[in-house]
């Protein structure tokens, strides 16, 4: 089975990181969030892999060449971003004769048995219930547990099921199908093209849709549910969360991870917190936060923190969102 990860979206809501790096390449835990995307599929079963890109693609290109050379994965280019619909669309010719395929999201980190999921008869939704259904696309469900609509962002919600991100999807030629109508109309109104708007197509032609709910779900698109993903799988990741243990004249209170040739200098580090290749650290405290490679801070303390690659920071207090190549004194 194919898995189609659409990661062309230009991720403004995580600016000003997403100037210089997309989006599913920001580190949780340790790994990008589009390498926990990959493994967790890869583990479920998932031998073929469809990326869509957009948004400083190469990048997305050059990682996974680099760090999953055996990867069995073909590229689409989605030139003008026209919404996930076309997104999706635009992948037909690479999925071929394709019964069934799986869609994930890739700003989308899911906790669920996923070879549960994929071994589902039919088509499927993953869905959580959520506080403010207007945010998202969402799910009406019948008596039977079949989707009877399915509502992108709706005004006034009639229920609280949100899709999580994650689709598997029977009938191939209906689902596109209903995406080239969907496109059609989106164009011809100006509009983006929702795949939700082509689920509803399919179900309207008698397509059934059944519905997963998920243990948690994590869409990785805003800082604080960034931070809220890197603190729940660093937990996860790291044994010995109630340890603290010396290193190098500082304190490390796990869970944290760091990379190669890190220092730390009379620094408490920790908890919740990942760090990147050659970070030095000197009389600063940080924590529940996510440092690039090649951070320097000194006399800082940080929490809840989000610092790109290169940037420097002396003489601060405060909860950051620094990006990349920034230097910030507070020193003087």
């Amino acid at each position: 089975m194919k898995a189609i990860i659409p990661v062309a979206g230009a991720g403004v809501n995580l600016r000003p990181h997403t100037y210089t790096q997309p989006k599913p390449l920001i580190p949780v835990a340790g790994k990008p969030i589009i390498s926990f995307i990959i493994d967790q599929l890869a583990d479920a079963g998932i031998t073929e892999f469809v990326f869509v890109l957009g948004y400083l693609g190469e990048k997305i290109k050059s990682y996974l060449s680099k760090n999953y050379p055996d990867l069995d994965v073909t590229y689409v280019y989605q030139e003008d971003r026209k919404g996930l619909g076309h997104a999706i669309k635009l992948t037909k010719e690479a999925i071929g004769k394709e019964d069934e395929i799986i869609i994930l999201l890739g700003d989308t980190i899911i906790d669920m048995d996923m070879k549960e999921f994929i071994s589902m008869k039919g088509s499927a939704l993953a869905i959580q219930k959520v506080k403010d259904p207007r945010k998202f696309g969402v799910v009406e469900v019948n008596e039977k547990g079949f989707v009877t609509k399915v509502i992108e962002k709706p005004s006034i919600p009639k229920s609280n099921l949100a899709i999580a991100g994650l689709y598997k999807i029977s009938n191939l030629p209906k689902l596109y199908k209903a995406l080239d109508k969907v496109y059609e109309r989106a164009i011809a109104n100006g509009k983006e093209v929702h795949l939700a708007e082509g689920l509803m197509e399919m179900i309207k032609d008698n397509v059934k849709f059944r519905t997963y709910q998920v243990s948690g779900w994590y869409d990785c698109g805003k800082k604080e549910i960034l931070l809220e993903t890197n603190k729940m799988l660093l937990q996860r990741r790291v044994s010995d969360v109630g340890t603290q243990f010396i290193f190098n004249h500082s304190i490390i209170i796990p869970p944290v991870i760091f990379g190669k040739s890190c220092t730390f200098t009379n620094a408490i580090v920790g908890p919740h917190v990942t760090i990147g290749d050659n970070v030095h650290i000197e009389n600063s405290f940080i924590s529940d936060s996510i440092l690039g490679d090649y951070v320097q801070i000194s006399g800082a303390v940080l929490t809840k923190s989000v610092i790109g690659n290169d940037a420097v920071i002396k003489g601060l207090s405060q909860s950051l969102n620094i990006g990349d190549n920034n230097e910030i004194d507070f020193s003087s």
